[in-house]
Order: structure tokens, then C-alpha cells, then sequence
């Protein structure tokens, strides 16, 4: 696949390494460990282009392609016994090993005779089920996800995406201060224009989720109060890192993010915004972007309070 595809496909590799298994099953007690390499070889090369064969010319919806590891390479495997057989596990020598096609056949009929069988079955199977209990979900449960349909889940990974705890604001922590990268240039963000103390102003700023203690403990030092963050997924105009799955480049990927949602009224927004490049920038693609909105109006809801008073710390 990385010649293939430029790439190396870890889902097109893991099914690799289970093809290799499925090929050797049927002759691991009748072929050479060099033949047995030959085959495990070979699977690798039928599980690529057999997957490839199945999706892209078939049009079958087959995406952890099952049919290409096992139907493929369990056929591939039962005629390989019939080629490289040294008669230690049959009464036969494989075709390419001087046994002649009479082992060859006997595999070959047998695979005919397996296919044909499964056929006739999981037709009538298959008919049955589609119209009684139905073949596939509900639109509403495809959208939504099984794990929380069927299985009563959040996600089925839930617990294992651990995401990172950020320090509370105020809280000191020891990561370099925000001079320490040179800053984005300077004419990439206009002067804002400077409306008077009390003006109600939203930044938003979208950038990776490994700078959020930072950048948290920066705001804190230049006097930013209240802070809403929000992991999301999303890409820019360079829609995420090129993604390929089984041989096919995704349009577009979506990348983890985090979303920070600042208002501020006495800090100036300009304060922010060079904060924020300080401590964020890299130089390189994904670094972010932030976004600066006017407000109408804050309320306090506790207090009834509005507007820049809404923004203050009152018992």
C-alpha cells in the first residue's frame, strides 16, 4: 500500500497480516516453511487488490473487507495446498511440487463445491432475515450509532480517548512564557478599532489541543477572567492532512480542535489577540485561527446584571 497509495494503509496492513494467517490455515501441515512464505506473500497481495476488486469495481459495501481477507484468501488458501503440498499431510504432492493435477483438482473442486453451498445458504438466510427482522437499521439508529441504540453506550471507546486536563486558571504551571516563539507577523491581524472601555467583545479562537494549558495560563496573566472551551473537529482551506482509506483519498478530513470562546471588555482585544499568537504560533498549518465578534449585550443571570457589569466578579 505505501507504494500504492503513497501512504501506508495501517487498516489495509492489519488486514495483511490476518490475511497471511487465513492463506496458511488450510495447508500449515502439508507445505515447506518456504512455501508457506510464498503464500503469505501472495496474500498480501490478494487482500489489496481483491478489497480493491470488491469496493471500487463490485460496489459492494464491504468496509472492514472481510470478504477480501477470508472469502479471497480462504479460496487462495485451499488451492495454494493443491500447488505446494509435499504429501506430509496428504496423500498427494501438490502441482508445483511433482504431484501432477490430481491434488490441484481436489482443491479446486472442493472450493467450487464450499461456494456453492454458502451461496444456496445465506441466500435463503439472507431472504429470511430481510424480511422478517430486516437487514439493516433504522435511518434514525445509523445517524445516532449503535452504540447508543443497541448497546445503551456513549461510545464504544468510551474511557479510552483520554483527554487532557487542563490546569485551572490561576493555577501556576510550569511551561516556557509566552516570548519564548517568535511571534506571527504582525500585519496578519488589522488594528481593531478602539471603541471606548466598556465595548463587548467575543473572540473565538480554534487551534490544537496540545497548547490549551499554555494559552490558558497566558489569558490568566493578562487579566482574562472566563474562558468556554469546546473540543470539535474540524479542518481549513487545506481540508486536514490528506487521509486515505483502503486506496481512496477522503475529501475531506476532520481534525481534533479545540474551540476557546473568550469575552472581554477592559482587556483589549489587541492584548488578546498577540497573547494568543505568542503563545499558539508555529509557523506551521494548524496553527489556528481566531475570530472577533461584536456584542449587544451579556446578561447575568443570577444578578439581572448587563452589559460590562455582567462581566465582573460580584458577591
Amino acid at each position: 500500500t505505501w507504494v500504492r497509495y503513497k501512504k501506508p494503509d495501517v487498516s489495509m496492513s492489519l488486514n495483511g497480516s490476518l490475511a497471511g494467517l487465513v492463506a496458511i490455515t488450510a495447508g500449515c501441515d502439508t507445505v515447506s516453511p518456504t512455501s508457506a512464505a510464498i503464500i503469505g506473500i501472495a496474500s498480501g497481495f490478494i487482500v489489496v487488490f481483491g478489497i480493491e476488486f470488491i469496493d471500487k469495481v463490485l460496489k459492494i459495501d464491504d468496509p472492514v473487507g472481510a470478504v477480501g481477507v477470508h472469502g479471497l484468501n480462504g479460496a487462495f488458501g485451499t488451492l495454494a495446498v493443491g500447488l505446494f503440498s509435499d504429501g506430509s499431510g496428504t496423500d498427494w504432492k501438490g502441482l508445483l511440487t511433482g504431484g501432477g493435477f490430481h491434488g490441484f483438482g481436489v482443491q479446486f473442486t472442493g472450493m467450487i463445491i464450499t461456494i456453492a453451498w454458502v451461496v444456496v445458504t445465506m441466500t435463503i438466510i439472507f431472504q429470511v432475515i430481510k424480511h422478517t427482522i430486516g437487514l439493516r437499521v433504522s435511518a434514525e439508529e445509523e445517524i445516532a450509532g449503535l452504540d447508543s441504540k443497541e448497546h445503551g453506550l456513549a461510545s464504544a471507546y468510551d474511557g479510552f480517548a483520554m483527554a487532557g486536563v487542563p490546569t485551572p486558571m490561576g493555577t501556576s504551571i510550569k511551561a516556557p512564557v509566552v516570548t519564548a516563539r517568535p511571534s506571527a507577523p504582525a500585519e496578519s491581524v488589522p488594528e481593531l478599532p478602539k471603541e471606548g472601555v466598556h465595548k463587548l467583545t467575543k473572540v473565538v479562537i480554534i487551534t490544537r489541543q496540545n497548547e490549551l494549558d499554555e494559552f490558558m495560563q497566558a489569558m490568566n496573566e493578562i487579566g482574562v477572567t472566563g474562558i468556554t472551551i469546546t473540543n470539535v473537529l474540524g479542518c481549513g482551506v487545506q481540508k486536514g492532512a490528506p487521509s486515505y482509506y483502503r486506496g481512496v483519498e477522503m475529501e475531506m478530513n476532520l481534525l481534533p480542535k479545540v474551540k476557546i470562546e473568550i469575552v472581554v471588555s477592559l482587556v483589549p482585544v489587541q492584548k488578546v489577540i498577540e497573547t494568543a499568537k505568542a503563545v499558539l504560533h508555529t509557523g506551521q498549518i494548524g496553527d489556528g485561527k481566531v475570530f472577533v465578534y461584536d456584542i449587544e449585550n451579556v446578561v447575568k443571570i443570577r444578578t439581572g446584571e448587563e452589559g460590562y457589569l455582567a462581566l465582573q466578579d460580584t458577591k
